[in-house]
């Protein structure tokens, strides 16, 4: 490159705002910059309820209607089904594993949960009093509108 080039991309560089740093992208941090760590937000208050919540699409997980913050969920131990497993479910009044994770990839029937289906928070998640992180005109499907 000529010297001359250089140089005046260095200027131009170096006469812009400081807050040009980020090319003038927002993010979902805000206005920091890519080099500073913003201040973390505050957990939002989760939403819990005494029903299943509505589905807004076909094929939705069912989201999950209480606090889910310590749960332990390992190879060795999975909370939810303490309460949701179909032997927990009736004594404890949770909504009972759906039969769709008693089976394996290829449809046939198991007798214990399936592993690719047994960390639950992968799919359902709790809801929080939050607001969208981006605007959008989403709508549930007219069908399973109450």
């Amino acid at each position: 490159m000529k010297p001359s080039i250089v140089l005046a991309s260095l200027a131009l560089v170096l006469s812009l705002p400081a807050s040009a740093n980020n090319g003038g992208v927002n993010s979902l941090r805000g206005n920091t910059e890519l080099n500073q760590q913003a201040q973390a937000e505050q957990l939002k208050k989760v939403v819990e309820q005494d029903k299943p919540y509505a589905s807004s699409y076909v094929y939705q997980p069912p989201l999950i209607p209480h606090k889910t913050r310590h749960y332990e969920m390992s190879l060795n131990a999975n909370k939810c089904l303490s309460c949701h497993s179909w032997k927990n479910a009736r004594d404890s009044g949770a909504t009972k594993i759906s039969v769709t994770h008693y089976q394996a990839r290829e449809g046939e029937v198991l007798a214990d949960m399936s592993p690719r289906r047994y960390f639950c928070l992968q799919c359902h998640v709790t809801q929080a009093d939050a607001q969208p992180l981006v605007e959008n005109q989403f709508q549930a499907v007219d069908s399973l509108r109450q």
